[in-house]
């Protein structure tokens, strides 16, 4: 019964000062409304910047020799029949989670032609396989990308072509190094040139069949990488746990999700990460002040009020738990009402997305750790991250009525009770 009238007051007080309690709701409602959208926003960003980083190199789970991540050696390979155990397993594992998987051969070697000669990452894939894996085929500035039935044919980029003098038709050779030592020499002709904006990819990337690259190297059967590519990235410990059920009793092969593959990819997301908490702490302190301002200075201002209460009875401590209270009673109403405003806002009017395309020099996209990203980012809401914002600004809403209460607490009577001039 007593608490019920300290809420009673509290809320009562809320709701005589209206004007106080508005402004200090607004505050509260845009920091978190401004909240729930930059998360979408970052968690949009962060899925379209991770999938398009993995879609170039070794998607969200890597199947791999043991050696392979170290050393990035041809040695260090699976084999024709430990791969076979790991396609069937990856087949078998394979649901709505999984949007495509692909092989890769690669090694490092040299593309060489009259004019010039460059180091370069060759990668031999599967052409049909990777249609549907990578989105390569769609960067085609000339000619074609690869086809099942290519043989001695490659898929190079712009830069490349430049500096080496190459068009679509002409030939030029890949040397490596092969599995049994020695350097080897492969004549193939472009069948086509892409362009993209990462650089390192237009410059030092080419595409052969894999059937090529085994031959080439002597490697019949084996790749370097299978990469599996998954609908979100969230879905990737619950695959990386399946393939190593199937595969945990083989030690010539193993598997591994996107943040031990690709570590320069999980490095720049840890330093965006750093910038979002910054931001968000400063949200958050925001908060924090308008509630603390606003209750501190209900608590001034109140004086009188306060002395009254206590001379009709009410104990200093229940006399801050009132104050308290106000602070979160402000802290739950303006949360909830943020985060539908917050929801609202964001599904209204970006629902398609956020186009960030006037920001960009290149056209249609950037570059960013080794991934082409689309400038249109699309929020993307989780109810973990969600649900954290709220609690945190109840945290902030808890702590920033402490002081206030304490100090409505301690106050003395019969100063309280002078009359005011």
């Amino acid at each position: 019964m007593r608490f019920r009238v300290l809420l009673k007051l509290a809320a009562r007080s809320v709701g005589r000062n209206t004007r106080r309690s508005a402004l200090t709701a607004s505050a509260m409602v845009i920091g978190l409304a401004l909240l729930i959208f930059s998360r979408s926003i970052s968690e949009g960003a962060h899925e379209q910047w991770i999938t398009s980083a993995l879609r170039m190199g070794t998607g969200h789970v890597a199947i791999q020799a043991p050696g392979y991540l170290e050393s990035g050696k041809l040695e260090d390979r699976i084999g024709a029949k430990a791969y076979q155990r790991a396609l069937d397993a990856v087949e078998a594992v394979a649901d709505d989670r999984v949007v495509a998987h692909a092989p890769r051969l690669t090694v490092t070697g040299l593309a060489s032609s009259a004019s010039s000669a460059l180091p370069v990452r060759i990668e031999g894939v599967d052409p049909d396989g990777e249609r549907l894996y990578s989105d390569l085929d769609e960067k085609v500035e000339d000619g074609r990308y690869l086809q099942h039935d290519d043989r001695l044919h490659a898929y190079i980029g712009v830069e490349l072509a430049r500096r080496l003098g190459l068009k679509v038709g002409t030939r030029f050779v890949l040397t490596a190094q092969s599995a049994s030592g020695d350097v080897e020499g492969q004549l193939v002709r472009v069948a086509g040139i892409f362009k993209t904006t990462v650089p390192e990819m237009d410059e030092g990337l080419v595409h052969i069949p894999i059937e090529t690259a085994r031959e080439w190297l002597g490697t019949p059967g084996a790749v370097t990488t299978h990469a599996v590519l998954l609908a979100s990235a969230r879905g990737t410990d619950g695959v990386v746990d399946d393939l190593q059920d199937r595969l945990s009793g083989d030690p010539d092969v193993r598997v591994l999700g996107w943040r031990e593959a690709s570590p320069a990819l999980r490095s720049a997301l840890l330093v965006d990460d750093y910038g979002n908490y910054v931001f968000h702490a400063i949200l958050f302190a925001i908060v924090a002040l308008a509630i603390m301002n606003a209750v501190m200075m209900s608590v001034l201002g109140r004086r009188r009020e306060f002395g009254v209460l206590q001379a009709l009875g009410l104990t200093g401590a229940q006399t801050g738990w009132v104050v308290f209270g106000e602070g979160m009673f402000l802290t739950a109403v303006s949360g909830f009402v943020g985060m539908g405003l917050g929801f609202l806002f964001t599904w209204v009017f970006f629902r398609e997305g956020l186009d960030f395309s006037s920001f960009v020099e290149s056209e249609g996209a950037w570059a960013s750790a080794g991934g082409v990203v689309d400038p249109v980012v699309v929020p993307i809401f989780h109810s973990s991250q969600v649900m954290l914002s709220l609690y945190f600004i109840l945290v902030m809403g808890t702590l920033a009525s402490i002081y206030p209460a304490m100090r409505a607490s301690k106050l003395d009577i019969a100063e309280a009770m002078k009359f005011d001039r």
